[in-house]
């Protein structure tokens, strides 16, 4: 039986490939510099380790619950709240469905025209009306199945991974290989350059990086599967910690040698990556090779992301929703087991935010930063129903028994679960600053905030209107009967 039994190195790279990707290193450096080393290693200690562990004991207490986060949140608290829990994994998706497309089309740019000119050059309408069509197209796919798209999916993922960690060693590599690459930040050698200054300012930006290292509930299945979780699993998580810095504070160092940290481009966040592979390509005297494997790859990768993303959160969603909380239209499904309304109400809310944009920002690049810090405010609400759960979990009166204990004090438990809790709040309050100068676009500004401040209530706000319509349904079916979706 042991040896079908996961070894616990096998299980850090496999946490590892699914929480790591070239982007967090892109748009965190984007936003701090060569200053963001500190930031990652601190980030590390305080945050993403005690995350991963908190995740292996909630994994290893519930080992027979299906739903994820919301089943740990059940067992500890309350149905309703449960239902919540639910709600958030679903519906922070939401601007994560509206910024693929822009990806896509970043992508499929570099490939084709091998700069970053769509980004600098699009109208915003015009980005806006294609995002909105190809996802409209994927949302349509996505009710006919497309199950040979994410195996590919798979894939293009595994080779996004590679191509990430062989970024690193290119760039390391540059200036010892090829003479001519000159180093673009200036004072790599000083440790003053990797300080960061605490101020307001630095603190709008933590949520980048609390998006970056999150999604470790994702590995909550494979905690039982290990030879002695209670050993094995932390030795895992440590290591998942160990890749996770190394690829960090390397990549970030990589950054800085093809990219000056004190005069960091605009358009970094969109074209950062495919920029930095067309660099190296020219130091290794390959030309666009590099750039191009990797624009072609992280098409396909983000295609089947968006397919993916449209039909999974949903499913757990809906798929054994209680009636109590959500109305019978969106659980019921068409003659060919469609969840055809959850698909609806999907399509109108990414719509919606991919169309906003057209109010109050000018240009393809700061939409794409505007997108991308949108996400890094609403994504991580999703990582506090873990904390939730864990503090409730070591609130219990009920004795809970696993095979893996981070904390076995309980009072120990609650207060990691509390900081963790806070500081994930505290991470999305400060990430709703615009970080864009007000004096240079007040308008923009004024949009971003509001927009960063207003869509998160509104998406947990529509999650509390459903449980008052599923009451009302129950009391007066006919009410709603026209809501009903046909077999």
């Amino acid at each position: 039986m042991d040896s079908k039994k996961l070894k616990w190195f096998t299980v850090g790279i496999i946490a590892f490939n699914m929480v790591w990707g070239l982007g967090n290193v892109v748009n965190n450096y984007a936003q701090q510099g060569l200053s963001v080393v500190t930031s990652w290693l601190l980030i590390l200690a305080l945050y993403f380790i005690p995350y991963a562990l908190i995740v292996g004991q909630l994994g290893s207490t519930f080992k027979e619950s299906k739903g994820g986060v919301s089943s740990w949140v059940e067992n500890v608290s309350s149905k309703r709240l449960a239902y919540y829990a639910a709600w958030t994994y679903w519906v922070v998706h939401i601007p994560y469905l509206a910024q693929k497309p822009q990806a896509i089309l970043i992508a499929l740019s570099w490939a084709i025209n091998g700069n970053g000119s769509f980004v600098q050059s699009a109208p915003v309408v015009e980005v806006a009306l294609i995002s909105l069509v190809i996802f409209l197209i994927f949302l349509y796919l996505s009710t006919k199945g497309l199950s040979a798209l994410k195996v590919i999916g798979g894939l293009a993922g595994t080779a996004m991974f590679v191509m990430s960690i062989l970024f690193i060693f290119l760039a390391v590599g540059a200036p010892a290989i090829n003479t001519s690459a000159d180093i673009a930040t200036a004072n790599m050698g000083s440790i003053s350059s990797y300080l960061p200054k605490f101020n307001f300012t630095y603190f709008t930006t933590i949520s980048m990086l609390v998006f970056a290292v999150g999604g470790a509930e994702k590995i909550s299945p494979y905690v039982n599967q290990i030879k002695d979780p209670a050993k094995g699993f932390p030795k895992g998580m440590i290591m998942l910690a160990i890749m996770v810095g190394i690829s960090a504070v390397l990549g970030s160092i990589a950054m800085g040698i093809l990219f000056a940290s004190n005069n960091i481009p605009e358009d970094l966040m969109a074209n950062g990556a495919y920029a930095a592979f067309q660099k190296l390509g020219n130091y290794y005297h390959v030309g666009n090779f590099f750039m191009i494997v990797y624009a072609l790859t992280n098409t396909m990768g983000q295609i089947a992301a968006l397919a993916f993303s449209i039909d999974a959160p949903l499913q757990i969603l809906l798929a054994d929703a209680d009636e109590n909380f959500v109305p019978n239209a969106l659980r019921k499904r068409t003659a060919k087991g469609t969840l055809k309304n959850g698909y609806l109400l999907t399509g109108i809310l990414v719509s919606i935010i991919i169309l906003l944009p057209i109010l109050g920002i000018q240009n393809a690049n700061e939409l794409v930063k505007w997108m991308t810090n949108l996400n890094s405010v609403v994504m991580p609400m999703r990582y506090m129903w873990v904390f939730f759960a864990f503090m409730m979990l070591n609130r219990a009166r009920k004795v809970y028994e696993s095979e893996y204990k981070f904390m076995k004090n309980k009072t120990a438990g609650f207060i990691i679960g509390t900081w963790c809790f806070a500081f994930t709040a505290f991470a999305c309050i400060m990430g709703m600053v615009p970080k864009l100068d007000y004096a240079a676009d007040p308008k923009a500004w004024t949009f971003q905030l509001i927009s960063n401040i207003v869509t998160p209530i509104v998406l947990i706000l529509l999650g509390m209107i459903l449980p008052a319509i599923a009451r009302r349904e129950r009391r007066n079916p006919k009410a709603v009967g026209k809501f009903q979706v046909a077999e």
